[in-house]
């Protein structure tokens, strides 16, 4: 055979490697095709076009070459779930839709930065799923919650994202935290900056294990299954680059001891141009409950925007303050009027009353609770374990019947408070029930 007669060959333009493939040359073309950036961020259809035209002309040349026969020895398909014969250390995909839909339909694609309102505890649950499940770590595969599986899809689908992200654009949904910041829910991320798509990985921060803060639980996609374990901090290798992120589309008391939920001010460097957080959200939304909805054509939303600037500044100026007290920025005095109902409103009327005190009902004890009780106390448990977003276990109920469902409640809770060990053994104790009902 001549390269004369390979030329009908390199008219199969639309060739494309197999993904259970694991033959040397449908190998090398998923590398050329993972590295070559995609038609949607920049690359030229054309270029991709002449680089499946040189592969098949490459395989064509090694079979002409070997008398006809491949050169690589042929081997069984891997079996559904099992990504070892394709895998490097951490490789990562590109961003996808739901059960793999092409990037270019994007009917199921969440736009960029858009994010779902989850509770700390509900992250913690999606991760759990998985790691109860095994799922299998694959860059090209997909569980059958639609999600990719690997790590940066399992953080996609433990933040209830629309579809499956990449390391390097899950930031787009999140805020950039410091390590004292970290609570359950949030993500370590390493981005490898010399090749992202086959060295960076990213973990969901589970908790503290220890108080010196050497080392934390860890949910991770990895192989050959999700993982939950001890991990030293930030990661075993590159410790150093790893970078904590906070999802921003937290719902409202879904912080669970920190963050947005809180009634302290979070810092006027939360505010102002280029910020982008979810401080800046819920100063919108305390806004146009004070009459400052005309101000926002769309939003409010978590990029700060000459809308909210002028929002603060009328609330400013309905309070009676002038000159660098309403400069449209809010401080501490803002945000206490703001959150705590004070002050009047931007239309001038009057201002809503305060929130009423927070209470706290007394721990009855221990022995309400556990195996064959049946009180009230265990109905008014799980009734206020579903209000703050705990409810995920219960598929009947609650009832005055202690039952397993209450258990796994419980012990959500305590984990969602960083606690571990006998500290989140899902029996209420006088601390667990303060927090669950102040």
């Amino acid at each position: 055979m001549t390269l004369t007669d390979l030329s009908p060959l390199m008219e199969f333009d639309d060739v494309e490697p197999a993904e259970d493939c694991i033959c040397g040359g449908c190998n090398g073309r998923r590398r050329a095709r993972l590295h070559a950036a995609p038609v949607h961020e920049g690359g030229h259809a054309a270029a991709r076009s002449v680089r499946r035209r040189a592969a098949v002309l490459m395989a064509a040349v090694g079979t002409a070459i070997g008398g006809g026969t491949a050169a690589a020895t042929a081997a069984p398909a891997p079996t559904p779930g099992d990504s070892s014969s394709t895998r490097s250390p951490n490789p990562q995909g590109e961003v996808s839709g739901l059960y793999g839909q092409t990037p270019g339909a994007r009917s199921l694609a969440a736009p960029r930065g858009v994010a779902t309102p989850l509770t700390r505890a509900q992250i913690i649950q999606r991760a759990q799923s998985w790691v109860d499940q095994g799922v299998p770590y694959s860059m090209s595969r997909y569980w059958s919650d639609g999600y990719r599986q690997d790590c940066s899809g399992f953080v996609s689908m433990a933040w209830g994202l629309n579809s499956s992200q990449t390391t390097w654009t899950l930031p787009d949904f999140a805020q950039r935290i410091g390590k004292n910041d970290l609570q359950p829910g949030d993500i370590l991320l390493y981005n490898n900056p010399a090749n992202p798509q086959a060295g960076s990985h990213v973990t969901i921060f589970g908790g503290w294990t220890d108080s010196s803060r050497t080392k934390y639980v860890a949910y991770e996609q990895t192989g050959p299954s999700t993982k939950k374990r001890s991990t030293p901090y930030a990661y075993w290798n590159n410790s150093g680059a790893y970078v904590p992120y906070r999802y921003t589309g937290l719902s409202a008391g879904g912080n669970d001891g920190g963050g947005t939920s809180s009634a302290a001010f979070p810092g006027a460097d939360r505010f102002g141009p280029g910020a982008d957080n979810a401080y800046v959200t819920r100063l919108g939304q305390m806004l146009v409950r004070r009459g400052g909805a005309a101000f926002y054509s769309t939003g409010p939303g978590p990029r700060w925007t000459d809308s909210d600037r002028r929002a603060v500044q009328a609330f400013q100026q309905a309070q009676g303050w002038r000159g660098g007290e309403a400069d449209g920025i809010p401080g501490k005095d803002t945000w206490d009027y703001l959150v705590n109902g004070k002050g009047r409103d931007i239309n001038g009327g009057t201002p809503l009353p305060p929130p009423p005190p927070p209470t706290t009902e007394g721990f009855p004890g221990a022995q309400y609770f556990g195996p064959g009780q049946n009180n009230d106390h265990v109905r008014r448990l799980g009734e206020q374990l579903v209000r703050k977003g705990f409810g995920g276990s219960y598929s009947v109920g609650p009832g005055p019947r202690w039952t397993e469902s209450d258990r796994r409640a419980v012990q959500a809770f305590q984990q969602a408070q960083g606690w571990r060990g006998g500290e989140a053994d899902g029996y209420p104790g006088p601390d667990t029930w303060r927090r669950l009902f102040s």
